[in-house]
């Protein structure tokens, strides 16, 4: 059991103050990675996750990334930090809590890209242009912040 259904065990639905991080993971070709989600279902977002006891937020990134992805990172920038009244969620069993989120991005790691189907569907690598609409809406926020203050690549002519 992780930390944070150790605390649900306590707590029940009661909100709580919960940690975590996001990676944008850029290609050699200015593509965005995104993961296919099994939760939220049909929804398109970021490599990512809750912070389990004694990590930093950079931990957590190259953690999730792993996990999710199969890749790992070998060096992160910080994008920004989230949090506020604006990122209060409630999940569909009735779970509340309110999300701090620190958001990286990298063009550095290494390994072959595989699904982890406990909680993704696919992955795809998308050019800025052509990102899906059906994102998860914290993580737009980000990429829309990333590609304002830290996108680097021209973008290729549209095909």
């Amino acid at each position: 059991m992780g930390y944070v259904e150790e605390l649900r065990s306590l707590v029940g639905h009661r909100p709580l103050i919960l940690v975590g991080a996001v990676a944008v993971i850029v290609d050699e070709s200015g593509r965005l990675l995104l993961e296919e989600r099994k939760f939220p279902k049909d929804k398109w977002g970021l490599a990512g996750g809750l912070m389990e006891l004694g990590e930093s937020t950079e931990d957590v990134a190259k953690r999730e990334v792993y996990e999710e992805t199969g890749l790992t990172v070998k060096r992160l920038q910080l994008i920004n930090v989230y949090s506020g009244p604006n990122h209060f969620a409630v999940a569909a069993n009735g779970d509340e809590f309110y999300t701090v989120t620190a958001a990286y991005y990298t063009d550095d790691y290494e390994g072959e890209l595989r699904v982890d189907e406990a909680e993704s569907l696919s992955f795809k690598f998308f050019y800025p242009d052509e990102l899906p609409e059906n994102m998860i809406g914290s993580h737009r926020v980000v990429i829309d912040e990333f590609l304002a203050k830290h996108y680097q690549f021209d973008l290729p002519p549209k095909r």
